[in-house]
């Protein structure tokens, strides 16, 4: 007689997640998007150019195209070359990467820290105290956060607490769009946690003597891991959508930097007689966001304990 044995929540959501073959492949395009991230000078050094220079020579002496067709593609030159100013396209596409999951990931856990720590103390306590943070959630969310970002880029020194150029502009984003994110983690873990405070688990922590330190971070917290990491999951291509678009309106990474939003900026000017440059920073663009939205559509499904996938 086969033995029965019990399977964690862990072991449930993993056998859940493996017969999505859809997240599955989402998960591993993002793997591959941070690794690509994470090696980009290796990647570049093998297979391109540095990002900023400069080819001219492949460049039409007249226009300033490149030369040949689909951009200048060529083995040398996989992704084509910039017009104008020659410079690899996959090398910039590269390091692209690195700035728009930079910035992701990072707004992504300063919106998660303050959500989960407001959201939790909101749902807990209740009264006056939820009533407080819930208006300020109210106040930020309807608070135009691009025309904030755009001000506030325009009037920033290009030095500031040791960082220089591009990496204001990194911090700034970060910091922006991570404050401005936060709310939306606020309001799912603070109504979350109004229906975890009357549990009995948390019932039983207080009748004995659990203070309410244990019973925020020891007992409801542990509880609320699966949505806020769904949650965070399907923040990332959000926070990706805002970098570029702040990077296309010219708020966000300066120049030279390699932006996905900056390329597609760069690329109006000459989409009509050299579309692949406007090509790649869009497919980088939506595969990241498509590959992100699978992935965490997937881990929410296999998180989700009534399910039955």
């Amino acid at each position: 007689m086969k033995k029965v044995e019990g399977r964690s929540l862990k072991q449930i959501a993993w056998s859940r997640l493996k017969r999505d073959k859809v997240a599955l492949a989402g998960g591993i395009t993002v793997l591959v998007l941070v690794l690509v991230a994470v090696f980009a000078p290796l990647i570049v050094s093998l297979l391109g150019h540095p990002p900023n220079e400069f080819h001219q020579d492949e460049l039409e002496d007249l226009t300033n195209l490149p030369k040949g067709a689909f951009g200048g593609m060529s083995p040398d030159f996989l992704f084509g070359v910039e017009p104008n100013k020659g410079r690899d396209v996959f090398s910039r596409i590269v390091y692209g990467a690195r700035i728009s999951l930079l910035v992701a990931f990072l707004a992504a856990v300063v919106a998660v820290v303050l959500g989960t720590f407001f959201g939790i103390i909101a749902g807990y306590f209740g009264g006056w105290i939820d009533a407080l943070i819930s208006r300020v959630m109210d106040v930020l969310l309807a608070f135009p956060q691009l025309l904030f970002v755009i001000s506030l880029v325009s009037v920033l020194p290009d030095d500031l607490l040791g960082l220089t150029g591009s990496g204001v502009r990194i911090a700034v984003l970060i910091l922006v769009i991570g404050f401005f994110g936060w709310p939306y983690v606020g309001r799912i873990v603070r109504g979350q946690t109004l229906s975890l405070r009357e549990r009995e688990y948390v019932e039983a922590a207080r009748s004995l003597g659990g203070g309410q330190r244990h019973i925020l971070f020891r007992e409801l917290l542990p509880n609320l891991v699966a949505p806020i990491t769904v949650y965070a999951t399907l923040m990332i291509p959000t926070n990706i959508l805002t970098e570029a678009a702040l990077s296309f309106l010219g708020a966000g990474v300066r120049p030279p930097t390699a932006s996905w939003g900056g390329m597609l900026r760069d690329a109006l000017a000459t989409y009509e007689h050299d579309p692949m440059f406007m090509v790649f920073p869009g497919l980088a663009i939506f595969v990241t966001v498509l590959a992100f939205n699978l992935f965490g559509d997937g881990l929410r499904d296999a998180l989700d304990p009534k399910g039955t996938r």
